[in-house]
């Protein structure tokens, strides 16, 4: 609990004098005030959090934490749990969509293995942290204990800090875990005071029958546990995940330590959610990747008050969405960089008046 104390208390407001300094020389490039949109903004946001111009393309990592749930059992995913453990082999083994974009985006990857519901061999890439194995059933009683929830969000801290102290400049987060949108919803549903049938999505494309069943999970859920909407740390326990809780904690490390954060799409905006109810700080040190195609996502983004950069129909998870974010990050730094000012190029500004 106390690195967990340590790391919010240690998040601070973002550096206007930076941002003011990023935004003189953006509308200064031989362009119209604000034309290159989100590029512009997401020079001047970087200068904010770190408290400098971005004069390089930052170092990235992604970090791809996996853990199991216990409300699979109440048939709400349309894959067996298995697929958990199997798809971590397919990320050791390069296979999988988030290994593409990873490599594409030119980020290190580095694996979780949070709460996977089964003993993983030593494999290279992956860390072995597992707090407990995967979740109990959310529909019946606490997913977690409130010491298990501090303990998988220390090992986010630990594992950001980590990759930090090793000259990671910006960080992107993903997870893997089948079921997970069940307790996502759970979170948004418990933070949002919103009916789970208004913002249930079906995740991996379950049918009719899966999502009723999924309605069903949710609500007792809810009903049985009780979270606290104004406890983020109960909220998370009651109805959350493990790699839920880590991924949250990477984004309180990245915020202490003035590192941006990159978060993918459903799965990764609840550890936002519960993030910004730690401390609510932490959400100027976010960059949301992504619209993703679970209809709670938009709310959770307005919840956060960030705008995602890309609009692609994504649902995968993976951090897929952060991965391809972090291209538009080096898109934004080069732009900052490598464009002329109107001097530079002998060209004359606007008209005043």
């Amino acid at each position: 609990m106390r690195l967990l104390r340590q790391t919010i208390e240690a998040i601070k407001p973002l550096d206007n004098e930076a941002q003011a300094k990023a935004q003189a020389r953006l509308d200064n490039l031989t362009k119209p005030p604000g034309s290159l949109g989100v590029l512009e903004d997401l020079a001047r946001i970087l200068a904010g959090i770190t408290g400098r111009l971005p004069t390089s393309l930052p170092r990235k990592t992604h970090i791809l934490m996996a853990g199991d749930h216990g409300v699979v059992a109440n048939g709400v995913s349309a894959f067996p749990q298995e697929v958990t453990a199997q798809m971590v082999f397919n990320f050791v083994n390069g296979g999988a969509a988030i290994n593409v974009l990873a490599r594409h985006a030119g980020a290190e990857l580095l694996l979780v293995d949070i709460g996977v519901a089964a003993d993983l061999p030593d494999l290279p890439g992956l860390l072995k942290r597992k707090v407990a194995y995967g979740t109990a059933n959310l529909a019946e009683g606490p997913a977690l204990t409130r010491e298990q929830a501090v303990a998988a969000l220390e090992v986010g801290i630990e594992v950001a800090n980590d990759c930090i102290r090793r000259g990671t400049e910006l960080l992107g987060i993903g997870e893997m875990g089948i079921g997970n949108t069940t307790p996502s919803t759970a979170i948004l549903a418990a933070l949002s005071g919103l009916p789970v049938r208004e913002i249930i999505g079906r995740g991996t494309g379950i049918d009719d029958n899966r999502l009723e069943l999924k309605i069903k999970a949710i609500e007792q859920g809810l009903k049985v546990n009780r979270p606290n909407p104004d406890d983020g740390l109960d909220v998370l326990a009651k109805v959350g995940g493990l790699e839920i809780a880590g991924m949250a904690g990477v984004i309180l490390a990245g915020a202490a330590a003035r590192v941006p954060v990159i978060i993918d799409g459903f799965i990764s905006g609840a550890a936002a959610l519960i993030a910004a109810k730690l401390n609510k700080l932490c959400c100027h040190y976010l960059l949301a990747s992504h619209l993703s195609e679970e209809p709670g996502h938009r709310i959770m983004l307005e919840m956060l008050g960030l705008q995602p950069m890309l609009n692609m129909r994504m649902r995968l998870g993976e951090g897929t969405g952060a991965a391809l974010g972090m291209t538009l990050v080096d898109a934004a730094v080069k732009i900052f960089n490598e464009m002329a000012t109107f001097a530079e190029a002998g060209v004359a500004g606007a008209l005043n008046g």
